[in-house]
């Protein structure tokens, strides 16, 4: 690999806080650190849990930088100069609608270095919906400019090149898919949280944020439909919802849980490091209801952990379902009612057939050194170092050239005409 590549990766937290993009952000960077071929530095905002987290980096370098104002804006008034300090060749920035798009804009004027920017899935048309009055002035103010100028953008996935194209954008996109470490399983101590549930139960995992677009209330509703009206259809199965709360979702789904669920709906909260390894190793299956999603670390982790899968195409995994590694699901109660079922009705030889199959996927397809090159190929493109990567997309430039036209204008108010 060709050397004096120095990449920045700007990130709205680098700590728990920043929930699965965090994770993803982490697990890149330490496959991607190689000195001197490859230097990697962070740059990330403040926040309650960044000095307990920090170690989790190891050697790659981290720079965190304090905020004014409101937190979900991020305005960091020495984050430019943090950045511009480190003299990094390339800037890639993961996230949107924070004061980290105004930095990286101002700090590729400055530098003419280039900027990539991932979305994670906050283009699509849910996540556009979701606090859309906020979302639709930030876009007019900072972040279509924002975007509209990257050398790159990067999709995870098919879907997410879509919606990016029918956000108004016709920059060069890579389609690179989250990646996981896939390593040998390693016995770990038993989950705190088994010693409550009977030692013959099975356990069916849901691990991530406590958010309105996971589709909770649709899982909840389906577990508690059928153990009113079909409780031997449950047979011995325990629903463990495990993640952070945020805006006290989780206090609604509890509420809104009949008495007769009794103890077969379980929250215990968010798990790291060995209580997480601990929590997948003494689960029997994986559950991700969504509505929304970019790619979602989680389903890959389970398959990490040969876990079958349930999982809705929101999640935008479609391999998954063609290689036999996950039962898909509809983000409505009465089917995934049907689907647990059909996953209870299994044999354990069934459901873990189900679970090797999505380890050889994520062994072949999302492994995370794949990831990591396919990533450093795509930077080593932008700065001139390196040929066009087959996963880089084009389409034909617009006859105004890369200021912003009028039609993408026009393409952005249609794209934004349903929020």
């Amino acid at each position: 690999m060709a050397t004096n590549l120095r990449v920045g990766f700007l990130t709205g937290s680098i700590s728990r806080n920043g929930a699965g993009p965090s994770e993803v952000l982490r697990g890149l960077a330490l496959a991607m650190h190689r000195p001197p071929e490859v230097e990697l530095q962070i740059f990330g905002l403040q926040d309650a849990n960044t000095a307990m987290d920090l170690p989790r980096w190891g050697s790659v370098p981290v720079t965190v930088s304090s905020v004014r104002g409101p937190k979900s804006f991020g305005y960091a008034p020495h984050l430019i100069s943090a950045i511009s300090d480190a003299a990094v060749n390339i800037l890639h920035v993961h996230g949107l609608w924070m004061f980290n798009s105004i930095a990286s804009r101002i700090w590729s004027r400055h530098t003419r270095a280039p900027y990539l920017v991932s979305p994670h899935g906050m283009l699509d048309r849910w996540a556009l919906h979701h606090g859309k009055w906020k979302k639709r002035a930030g876009g007019l103010l900072y972040e279509f400019w924002h975007l509209r100028r990257a050398a790159c953008l990067h999709a995870l996935c098919e879907p997410e090149l879509e919606a990016i194209r029918a956000f108004g954008l016709r920059n060069p996109v890579c389609v690179i898919p989250n990646g996981v470490e896939v390593v040998k399983p390693q016995p770990s101590r038993p989950a705190a949280w088994r010693a409550g549930i009977p030692e013959e139960a099975k356990v069916l995992l849901y691990f991530g944020r406590i958010h309105p677009k996971k589709g909770l209330p649709n899982l909840c509703q389906a577990w508690t439909a059928l153990s009113l009206a079909e409780p031997r259809k449950l047979d011995n199965w325990h629903l463990v919802i495990a993640g952070w709360d945020e805006d006290g979702h989780r206090a609604q789904l509890e509420a809104s849980l009949p008495r007769e669920t009794g103890n077969r709906i379980r929250f215990i909260g968010p798990q790291f490091g060995a209580d997480k390894e601990a929590t997948l190793n003494s689960s029997d299956a994986f559950v991700l209801p969504s509505l929304s999603e970019g790619l979602p670390i989680a389903v890959l982790e389970a398959w990490a952990h040969s876990l079958p899968v349930l999982m809705t195409p929101n999640c935008n995994i479609p391999e998954g379902f063609s290689a036999g590694a996950a039962l898909p699901i509809k983000p409505a109660p009465d089917d995934i009612a049907r689907q647990l079922c059909v996953l209870f009705a299994m044999s354990d030889q069934q459901r873990h057939s189900i679970g090797r199959r999505g380890l050889q996927l994520v062994s072949t397809r999302f492994n995370l050194t794949s990831i990591a090159a396919q990533m450093a190929a795509v930077y080593l493109w932008i700065i001139g170092l390196g040929p066009r990567p087959d996963c880089a997309r084009l389409v034909q430039p617009e006859p105004f050239g890369p200021r912003l036209s009028p039609a993408s204008v026009a393409a952005w108010r249609d794209a934004t005409a349903e929020w």
